[in-house]
């Protein structure tokens, strides 16, 4: 997945707020993760404010949920 593929995504997921929308959320930042590493994951999260909206924490391995 690349990057800007991610940031539509966590966009659309971000837009809607729910909690399935977190858990796709946490998918998305687990391919993330997979291809790009922990540190794009962080700042995805930091760029979403996904701590705030969906209690995702920087540091979380997010692969092991997929």
């Amino acid at each position: 997945m690349t990057l800007e593929k991610a940031r539509e995504l966590i966009t659309v997921q971000v837009g809607f707020g729910s909690g399935y929308n977190r858990n796709a959320t946490k998918l998305i930042l687990a391919e993330v993760q997979k291809e790009h590493g922990q540190a794009i994951s962080d700042q995805l999260i930091a760029e979403f404010n996904l701590t705030e909206l969906f209690k995702l924490e920087p540091g979380v391995n997010f692969i092991r949920y997929s």
